[in-house]
C-alpha cells in the first residue's frame, strides 16, 4: 500500500521544484529584456522611437494574463496551469524567431505579448510555493523561489551571450531558440509538482465585512502604496528598457549591454533575502524612502558619464532601488484591505501597475530617441521626489490599521 506524503513534505518538495522551475522559466524575462529594444531597433531602424515597443508589449502581456493565471489555477490546478504558461512562452519564442527571420516588427511585438503572458505565470510560483506549512516555512519557501530568480538572471543572460549569434547574419534568433529550450526543460521540472489539498475556507466567505472597491481606493494608504509601487516599477522599467540600446549607441558592445542587464536583475532579486527583515526592523515607509533615494542616486550616476561603469553602476542601483521601493510598497498595500478583500484589491492594483509599466516601456524609446540617455535619467528624479513627498504626507496624517 502506498503512503501519501504529508502536507509539509509536499510543501517542501513543491518549493524545491518551483525554485528549479523559476531558474528555468524565470530566465525568459532576462532574455526578453536584454534583446527587446535591440531586436526592435534591428527590425525597425527607421523608427527608433518605437524600438522599445516589444518590451512594452511584454509588460502588457503580464497585465493581460494576470487574471487568466488565477482562473486557470482555480480550474485546472497549479501544475497544469503553470505548464500551460510555459507552452504560451514557447509559442512566443517561436513567433519571435519567425519575426526575425521574416523581418516582421509587428510579429516581434506580438511574440513579446505571449512571452510576457508566460512571465505572469512565473510570477505566481512564489505564492504556490507558500501554499502549505507554517508561516516560518512559507518565508523559507519564498526564499527558495527567489534563489531560483537569482539563478535565472545568470542563466538567461548566459543563454543570450552564447546563442544570440547562432544564426548569423540573422541576429538574436538563437537566443529565442534557447528560450524555448529552457521553457521545455521547465515543463519537465513542473511535472514533479504534487497537488496540495485546500483546507481553508474562502476568505471572501469568512470576512465579516467586504467593502466596496471605491471605498478602499479612496484611502490615503492605498493611494500612497500604489503611487510608490508605480514609481518604483515604472521608473525601473523605463530606465532598464532603454539601457541596452543606449549602451550600444554610446560605443559599448551587445555583450556588455547583456551583462549590464545581468547585474541589474541580480540587484533586483538578490536583496529580497533580507528586505523583509529590514522592513520589520525599520518599518515600511523608511525602506520605501530608501528605495526612492537609490533611484535618485541611480539617475545621478547615469548623468555623471557614459562610461561602462556609469551604465553598470546605475543599473545595479536601479535594481536595489526597485527592490526596496516595490517590496515596501507591496507590503504597505496590505494595510489597505481586509483578508476578504485582497483578491479584488490586488487585482486592481496590478492592473493599474502593469498598464503604467507598459506605457513606461514605450515612453523609454521615445525619450531615448528625443532626449538621449540623460533625458531618461532626469525623469527618475522628479517622480521619485513626488513619491517621497507622498510618504511624508502619509506619515503626517497617519494611517488606521485594517483588521
Amino acid at each position: 500500500m502506498s503512503v501519501q506524503p504529508s502536507a509539509p513534505n509536499v510543501g517542501v518538495r513543491n518549493a524545491f521544484v518551483l525554485s528549479l522551475a523559476q531558474a528555468c522559466n524565470g530566465s525568459i524575462g532576462a532574455i526578453a529584456i536584454s534583446l527587446g529594444a535591440l531586436g526592435g531597433a534591428w527590425l525597425n531602424p527607421d523608427a527608433l522611437a518605437l524600438a522599445t515597443l516589444p518590451v512594452a508589449t511584454f509588460s502588457a502581456g503580464s497585465a493581460i494574463f494576470a487574471m487568466p493565471v488565477a482562473m486557470l489555477g482555480r480550474k485546472f490546478g497549479r501544475k497544469l496551469s503553470f505548464i500551460i504558461g510555459a507552452l504560451i512562452g514557447i509559442l512566443g519564442a517561436v513567433m519571435a524567431m519567425l519575426s526575425l527571420q521574416q523581418g516582421a516588427f509587428a510579429l516581434f511585438c506580438l511574440s513579446y505579448l505571449f512571452i510576457g503572458g508566460a512571465g505572469a505565470f512565473v510570477q505566481q510560483y512564489r505564492f504556490a510555493a507558500a501554499d502549505t506549512g507554517t508561516d516560518k516555512f512559507k518565508s523559507r519557501a519564498i526564499s527558495w523561489v527567489l534563489t531560483g530568480g537569482v539563478l535565472a538572471a545568470f542563466i538567461g543572460t548566459e543563454v543570450v551571450l552564447r546563442t544570440k549569434d547562432m544564426f548569423l547574419p540573422l541576429p538574436f534568433a538563437g537566443a529565442f531558440v534557447g528560450m524555448a529550450g529552457l521553457l521545455t526543460v521547465g515543463i519537465g521540472v513542473l511535472l514533479f509538482l504534487k497537488p496540495v489539498g485546500s483546507s481553508h475556507i474562502s476568505a471572501e466567505i469568512t470576512s465579516a465585512h467586504v467593502r466596496n472597491i471605491s471605498e478602499i481606493i479612496k484611502q490615503p494608504v492605498f493611494i500612497v502604496a500604489l503611487l510608490c509601487a508605480v514609481a518604483s516599477y515604472a521608473l525601473m522599467t523605463f530606465m532598464m528598457t532603454g539601457a541596452p540600446l543606449a549602451m550600444k549607441h554610446h560605443g559599448h558592445s551587445e555583450a556588455e549591454a547583456v551583462l549590464g542587464i545581468r547585474w541589474h536583475v541580480l540587484a533586483m532579486f538578490g536583496p529580497s533575502f533580507f528586505t523583509g527583515a529590514l522592513i520589520v526592523r525599520f518599518g515600511k515607509l523608511p525602506i520605501i524612502a530608501a528605495g526612492l533615494g537609490l533611484l535618485i542616486m541611480c539617475a545621478g550616476v547615469a548623468l555623471a558619464g557614459l562610461e561602462l561603469w556609469n551604465f553598470w553602476t546605475s543599473l545595479i542601483l536601479l535594481g536595489i532601488g526597485w527592490n526596496f521601493g516595490f517590496i515596501g510598497a507591496t507590503t504597505l498595500l496590505g494595510e489597505a484591505y481586509h483578508e476578504g478583500e485582497k483578491n479584488k484589491v490586488q487585482g486592481l492594483h496590478d492592473f493599474i501597475l502593469f498598464t503604467l509599466v507598459a506605457l513606461a516601456s514605450l515612453a523609454s524609446g521615445v525619450t531615448l530617441n528625443s532626449y538621449g540617455w540623460s533625458g531618461i535619467a532626469l525623469v527618475l528624479i522628479p517622480v521619485s521626489i513626488l513619491a517621497a513627498f507622498s510618504l511624508l504626507w502619509l506619515k503626517i496624517i497617519g494611517r488606521p490599521q485594517t483588521t
